[in-house]
């Protein structure tokens, strides 16, 4: 060997020596195999990246779990080596240190030391325990500045007993991370958490699906965002607690698994981190503009004659109103997927002289099969109904009049399923949205078999599944010819772009659930779910005693309708309270188990509030519309918990009770039963206007708010231009821009979308787009795009508080 040779032998030996273990493909992923465990690093955009590890080489490598749709993209990554040893994976947005994979003892947590033979006499009972971890592949994440994002200390997989494997199907673990959570972090998201909380921090949540949850349903959506600028999606279907805050800790733990996988979002503002969770689990579509309006529903309109007289009495007394349901209990026997012809005699013909009222209908299909309907023979000896280990339907604690769930996470199952409502439903008799209820599903998944595995492991993931039917299936067969509304009771990571409003399920009818209500939507909209809504007023009654009486003298007189209440005295004063809270809510929707649910059900006092704030929602369509085209373009939702927007303002970050509905509105319910007036927090950094009064008010101090029982506390931000649109009684109307109130304070833009209402061609650039912009200095308003209204700005716009432009 020559010199030249030695010295090429030697320079590729320690290279060889320097990356062992390192498998690094050219601005690609990055993977990592260390004593008995692999770690990969892979990117998806310079924000988003995802980290796995396992004691399984191929688990460690393996796709991204359901849910995740995005592909991995290396541009902008860099990899190099600290001098310490550590991985550096760089963008220009995040750094990630991975620590080396063999630290001395020295350098890894321990405990204080106990003396030799108080070890040895311990060590007994509790040592050892097999070589399961924890890992100590120490992962931090910092901005390139040098902020701390994430600090991920240890991971561990640990098998599970017999009896859960069996379950499981195979060998299992209990996977699980934790993060160091300094104390002036907040967390989140998570789904929907019913118990009254809006930062996370110091809470145990059960992520999964739970229906009899105290407060009312959890819904599991393991997307959650921190105050400190970045998201954690927690990629593991199965049941996962999360533990935030203890002892300096979040700890997340998934029940069954064969890795610990995750992604990290960084971003400089919350709108980029929905921007990351968009890119990997997809797009939150438009709506039908009609279900921007009010939808009318209660449990329930049991004939078409019911329905029919209920929209012509909107029509009458010229209410606005988009749509009305056609609830649970419309068919003969459960899974015979009909209408009962006794009180549905013409469906279709009800449905087109409900179209010729602009009024849409809302279809409740229910995905059970009861033994002896027409269905049930075939989709048992299919294996298409959930069944337990041993094949067995499960019809969990319903009566067998029910019948199973159907296994829609069976691509068979769900095109049959599908293919069922569009020829029974949809094409013969004009129904235009679906509600998809039961998606838990509401059988216990731990008992039962998917078709894509255990349900000890894919816990979480039907909802998913279940829409996703659907909504695949009307895009194949209608194309983009007209958009699809669907109504579900549960969700999943993904489950957002399919055309799908997620509600609060069952809940009870208190004042109690009403404050307990304002948060849980929050974290879920925190989740990346855009749209979500309440039964307003809530569903079930409390059993309501002989002797109840309102704690303080009712704001509304309901005597007047005792046959709806009965003896709760101030329910039509929650229904008002609750109603003024819908009208900005993400979707209007009324619902409940009352004899009456309309706006004048109520009785007189109620009836013209409720209309009051039901032509305010349609007032603000094009406001409303407008930005929940912005939730399409970027992911971010428009029910948005303050920390969101005013993420420098510390009294912002835990407020259960106000939010943005948009950039413009800040929304503050009352919730406390007989009160005329709230405190509001007004954020730090921006002046605000009362928007009843015009009053201007600074921002970073608590003002008390006058709230008589027909005013919603609602207050604008200095710099927001709000376009309202002409009088409609359906939001399918023509609808013309009737003015743009610009409230002056600051300099602030807004883009207007208009476009048909009705069809997905906004995919492909249809509609129109006009950008709106207030120079706060000079007093004027600038245009950009499509021009939105006819005639001269004088006629249109008004600047609050001035004079009219001259």
């Amino acid at each position: 060997m020559n010199s030249r040779q030695l010295l090429r032998f030697l320079k590729s030996a320690m290279l060889s020596l320097l990356l062992a273990g390192v498998t690094l493909a050219q601005g690609g992923p990055l993977e990592l195999k260390r004593e008995g465990r692999v770690i990969s690093l892979v990117p998806y955009a310079p924000n988003v990246l995802r980290v796995t590890m396992s004691i399984d080489n191929s688990a460690a490598s393996a796709a991204p779990g359901f849910g995740i749709v995005g592909a991995p993209s290396p541009t902008g990554w860099t990899h190099e080596h600290d001098a310490d040893g550590s991985e550096v994976y760089r963008s220009d947005n995040m750094i990630v240190r991975l620590a080396p994979g063999d630290l001395p003892k020295e350098k890894l947590p321990r405990p204080m030391p106990l003396d030799e033979l108080n070890q040895q006499l311990r060590d007994v009972y509790f040592g050892g325990g097999g070589d399961h971890g924890p890992n100590h592949d120490a992962l931090l994440v910092t901005t390139p500045q040098g902020k701390m994002l994430l600090h991920m200390r240890t991971w561990i997989m640990t098998p599970q007993q017999e009896g859960a494997q069996a379950k499981s199907g195979g060998k299992t673990y209990r996977v699980s991370a934790s993060f160091d959570s300094p104390s002036d972090e907040h967390y989140y998201g998570l789904g929907q958490q019913q118990k009254g909380w809006m930062d996370l921090r110091d809470h145990q949540i059960h992520c999964w699906h739970d229906y009899g949850a105290i407060g009312g349903e959890n819904v599991c959506v393991p997307f959650m965002v921190s105050s400190r600028g970045y998201g954690l999606v927690w990629d593991n279907p199965s049941k996962t607690t999360v533990d935030l805050g203890f002892n300096g800790q979040n700890r997340w733990t998934s029940d069954v698994g064969d890795r610990v996988s995750y992604f990290v979002i960084a971003g400089d503002s919350s709108d980029q981190i929905y921007a990351g969770y968009r890119l990997l689990t997809g797009v939150t579509h438009l709506l039908p503009r009609g279900s921007y309006g009010y939808i009318q529903s209660k449990a329930i309109y049991p004939t078409q004659g019911q329905i029919l007289d209920l929209a012509r009495t909107y029509r009458e007394k010229k209410v606005p109103l988009d749509t009305v349901v056609v609830d649970f209990l419309n068919m003969t026997r459960q899974g015979e997927m009909d209408l009962d012809p006794k009180r549905w005699p013409d469906p279709a013909g009800m449905n087109r002289q409900l179209h010729d009222m602009n009024v849409r209908t809302l279809l409740s299909v229910w995905p059970h099969f009861a033994p002896g309907t027409q269905f049930y023979d075939m989709l048992l000896k299919k294996g298409w109904l959930i069944h337990t280990p041993d094949g067995k339907p499960d019809h969990g604690w319903y009566k067998e009049i029910i019948g199973p769930n159907l296994d829609t996470t069976n691509p068979d199952a769900a095109k049959w399923w599908w293919e069922q409502i569009r020829d029974r439903y949809v094409k013969p008799y004009g129904f235009d949205d679906l509600w998809l209820d039961e998606t838990e599903p509401d059988v216990d998944p731990a008992n039962d078999v998917f078709w894509v595995g255990p349900g000890t492991s894919f816990y979480n993931v039907y909802p998913l599944f279940h829409t996703a039917s659907v909504y695949e299936g009307f895009r194949r067969d209608f194309g983009d010819s007209k958009r699809l509304m669907i109504l579900a009771r549960a969700s999943y990571l993904g489950a957002q772009r399919n055309g799908t409003v997620f509600w609060s399920s069952d809940i009870v009818s208190t004042w109690d659930m009403l404050r307990r209500s304002i948060p849980a939507g929050l974290n879920f909209t925190a989740s990346g779910m855009p749209y979500w809504d309440t039964d307003i007023a809530g569903f079930f009654s409390p059993a309501i005693p002989a002797d109840h009486h309102a704690e303080h003298k009712p704001l509304i007189d309901g005597s007047d309708a005792r046959d709806v209440i009965d003896r709760y005295e101030d329910y039509p004063e929650l229904f008002v309270r609750w109603f003024e809270w819908g009208a900005f809510h993400p979707v209007m929707r009324a619902h409940g188990e009352r004899k009456h649910n309309e706006v004048w059900a109520y009785g007189k006092q109620a009836e013209p509030i409720l209309t009051k704030y039901l032509k305010l929602r349609y007032e603000l369509l094009p406001y409303t519309y407008s930005v929940a085209y912005r939730s399409y373009e970027t992911g971010a939702p428009y029910m948005r918990a303050l920390f969101m927007d005013f993420p420098n303002d510390p009294k912002a970050l835990d407020i259960p009770d106000e939010y943005m509905y948009g950039p413009a509105f800040l929304v503050a319910p009352v919730t406390e039963q007989g009160a005329t007036q709230r405190t509001v927090y007004l954020p730090a950094g921006s002046d605000w206007y009362n928007y009843w009064t015009n009053e201007k008010l600074h921002g970073g101090q608590t003002v008390v708010v006058q709230a008589p029982i027909d005013t919603l506390p609602l207050f604008v931000r200095a710099g927001s231009i709000v376009p309202f649109g002409s009088e409609v009684q359906s939001a399918q109307q023509e609808q013309k821009i009737a003015s743009v109130r610009i409230y002056p304070g600051a300099n602030g833009s807004f883009t207007l979308f208009q476009d048909d209402g009705k069809t997905y061609a906004y995919e492909k650039g249809a509609g129109s787009v006009t950008k709106l912009m207030w120079n706060d200095a000079e007093g004027r308003l600038k245009h950009e795009g499509v021009p939105a209204w006819n005639g001269s700005d004088e006629s249109i716009v008004v600047v609050v508080g001035k004079k009219p432009m001259q």
